[in-house]
């Protein structure tokens, strides 16, 4: 397996790289390659996998009340066989990266990376990430040509050696619907072009979200919250906190589009999002919750939770 600094020189070789430091975006020499240096730094991550195992305990306060339930694992089990394998799914909760990685590990499943928002790293959880889960901290709204490159260029490499798990939505859905997919991350995935690389859609449902509370309330995202108090609020809401997480695998996308064609890679996104939301268990709870207004009688919402149950049954759900 591939070392740090072994990763980090291959990254350096890549031709992209290259192209940048010679002047491609504008900087180009010392100037261009310390700030290639400074974001592979911020990008490195270590897979200590079974330290990452024993985290379910100082957890197990919040997940022993998620009942963790596998839906066609033999399907994640058969693609790592086969080869490479880059898990999307949807992004419901901060409790998604625990809840489908231990799924995964639960069941013998070979272990991911996983891609994480920067605000995850701060902190004693932030070294977590970095020294123990092996996740990767993404700056998810940047346009910086130097970053995005680098990235790209990073992710390729990583996954000569790893499985990659990652939510193309972005951040969280702040009002349960899937959010128009980013193809940042899908990108660089599919420029490793490794040679039996598959793209598994996975689809996360729960009963109740553990953030609920205050994502029900938003609707959409507005300012970014320090996750140290968004932790802090999910550990005081886990009091009473019952849930089951259903974690769906659905069939191996094979990646057979020109990876340079930004709108190809665009619709193949879409497409593997499409998938995805096909997969995606709808819960009781979500059919009330669509169902719900203001004021409404029992009647009344019983009438509008058959139309919703009627609409997901004409439409194969």
């Amino acid at each position: 397996m591939a070392t740090l600094d072994e990763i980090t020189e291959a990254v350096l070789s890549r031709q992209e790289i290259a192209r940048y430091i010679e002047g491609s975006h504008g900087e180009s020499g010392g100037v261009a390659r310390k700030r290639i240096q400074g974001y592979l730094e911020e990008l490195r991550t270590t897979q200590r996998y079974p330290f990452y195992r024993a985290l379910k305990h100082p957890l197990y306060p919040i997940l022993r009340k998620i009942e963790r339930i596998p839906e066609h694992l033999e399907t994640a089990r058969a693609a790592t066989r086969a080869g490479r394998v880059v898990y999307a799914s949807n992004h419901k909760s901060h409790t998604d990266y625990l809840v489908e990685l231990l799924v995964l590990d639960e069941n013998g499943v070979r272990p991911p990376i996983v891609a994480a928002g920067i605000n995850l790293f701060g902190g004693p959880l932030g070294l977590l990430h970095r020294h123990v889960t092996g996740a990767i901290p993404i700056r998810r709204n940047t346009r910086d040509p130097g970053y995005l490159i680098t990235l790209k260029a990073y992710v390729a490499e990583l996954l000569r050696e790893h499985d990659l798990f990652f939510y193309p939505e972005g951040g969280r859905s702040y009002s349960g619907e899937i959010k128009n997919p980013k193809t940042g991350l899908m990108h660089a995935a599919l420029q490793a072009e490794h040679e039996h690389m598959v793209v598994l859609p996975t689809a996360v449902a729960y009963d109740l979200v553990l953030e609920d509370h205050v994502l029900a309330r938003q609707r959409i995202k507005r300012t970014q919250r320090p996750f140290s108090r968004e932790l802090a609020e999910m550990v005081r809401y886990a009091v009473g906190y019952r849930s089951r997480a259903f974690v769906t695998f659905g069939k191996p996308i094979t990646v057979d589009i020109d990876v340079s064609s930004r709108s190809e890679v665009m619709d193949f996104t879409h497409a593997v999002m499409d998938a995805v939301g096909r997969l995606y268990k709808v819960l009781p709870t979500a059919v009330i919750a669509n169902a719900m207004r203001p004021s409404i009688t029992l009647h009344d919402l019983e009438g509008r939770a058959d139309a919703v149950i009627d609409t997901l049954r004409a439409r194969g759900a």
